[in-house]
């Protein structure tokens, strides 16, 4: 058990393809599979970079935390959490509103929230470890993993980077000649939908960047042809059960909705669903800030990817245009002319919005979560200025400090 443990987190992963492949020849290999799955393992932390903080900084910087709480968050009555953590040690975590106003319940440490687009993050994460365990490439091509896939220049890169040209399936099922309102979209209606109505590519694959929905909707088709698991299984062997993120899921709408937090408008109106509920990898995952905490540690750890690939996680694709904004393999970024980088992710789905900022340098992560409209979430990022030399516009003053 010692042993399995202590391999690589790829390592694993491939055994665990491998068992399962064989458990379907050999019946006497199903106690091992059984023993590999139960342990499937944590990815730890680089531990060189979690020097324990001393209790000054610890305080210092918490202070500063609560009076950008107060101004941005008490004061907009936001319904979530923000948690902001350096070298793994939480500094500041806080929550406040409800996850269901008619009932009153109130949102703790516990409460999982709708990521929006942060899910975006865990899926490129999903896709990348199986890169590494050579379950796929990254530059191949999508056709050669869903046959009915009609664009033959598309590769997984080019989903991940948002490079691909594919038009985005929210604004294409408007049409109700495409799709009867009164059906739940899936992932394989996307693709089946595209290649019977011929949906044209916005632009050239690869000829520019353009933020689009429909590209980790068809990656979340390729974890489940890799895996041979739905996304919701597949997410939780790959990512949630290794990481303990307990409080993690893929949200199963006609089951579970109800019985979750629960997506406002502002003063608690409900935010109203639609026919897109059911597409996953772009949205539907449900977290805590701790949980992303976890995630966090991970995907900073060197037991994550190899260099190679970790350096075209975090790395600009496109550079058509003059800017300091860029994207990388499921994460947004800014790079400045003097080499510093900040990477991020925002989300925003009906009233849900999220904020998931990764300051590399720093070893620090900033997670805001609201299930009440609110933009406040998206200002969190600001307070990257505490821990680096960050030119934000927004300036130290204007937060309090």
């Amino acid at each position: 058990m010692k042993k399995l443990i202590s391999l690589p987190f790829s390592a694993l992963l491939v055994l665990l393809f491998s068992l399962n492949a064989c458990k379907k020849d050999d019946k006497s290999t199903t106690a091992a599979t059984e023993t590999v799955q139960d342990t499937f393992p944590h990815i730890r932390p680089n531990t060189n970079k979690q020097k324990k903080l001393a209790p000054d900084y610890i305080a210092e910087n918490r202070r500063k935390i609560e009076l950008f709480y107060q101004k941005y968050w008490d004061k907009n009555e936001v319904s979530g959490g923000l948690l902001v953590a350096k070298n793994g040690q939480i500094i500041f975590e806080r929550y406040s509103g409800y996850s269901n106003f008619d009932t009153k319940k109130e949102i703790d440490v516990n409460t999982p929230i709708h990521l929006a687009s942060v899910t975006k993050r865990i899926t490129a994460a999903a896709i990348m470890v199986l890169v590494h365990a050579e379950k796929l490439e990254l530059d191949q091509k999508v056709k050669t993993i869903l046959p009915t896939f009609p664009y033959p220049n598309i590769t997984v890169r080019t989903l991940l980077n948002h490079r691909s040209g594919l038009t985005n399936y929210t604004y294409f099922f408007d049409d109700r000649k495409v799709w009867n309102h009164q059906k739940q979209v899936t992932n394989q209606d996307i693709l089946d939908v595209f290649v019977k109505f011929e949906a044209p590519l916005d632009f050239k694959t690869d000829k520019h960047f353009a933020y689009c929905n429909t590209n980790y909707a068809m990656l979340a088709l390729i974890i489940e042809k890799i895996t041979g698991l739905n996304y919701r299984d597949a997410m939780k062997k790959i990512i949630f059960e290794p990481l303990k993120m307990d409080q993690t899921f893929v949200i199963d709408y006609e089951k579970e909705y109800r019985n979750e937090s629960q997506s406002y408008k502002g003063k608690y109106r409900f935010h109203e669903l639609n026919l897109l509920e059911t597409v996953y990898g772009d949205k539907n995952i449900y977290s805590t800030p701790r949980d992303l905490l976890k995630f966090h540690q991970a995907v900073a750890s060197k037991d994550y990817l190899s260099p190679k690939l970790n350096s075209e996680v975090f790395k600009g694709y496109s550079y058509e245009r003059k800017g300091t904004r860029n994207y990388g393999l499921g994460i947004r970024m800014m790079e400045w002319n003097d080499g510093k980088q900040l990477f991020y992710h925002n989300g925003w789905w009906h009233g849900n919005t999220s904020s998931y900022v990764d300051l590399r340098d720093e070893n620090v992560v900033i997670i805001a979560l609201s299930n009440k409209y609110t933009t406040m979430t998206y200002k969190s990022i600001y307070l990257a200025t505490l821990f680096g030399d960050y030119p934000l516009k927004l300036k130290k003053d204007e937060l309090g400090f």
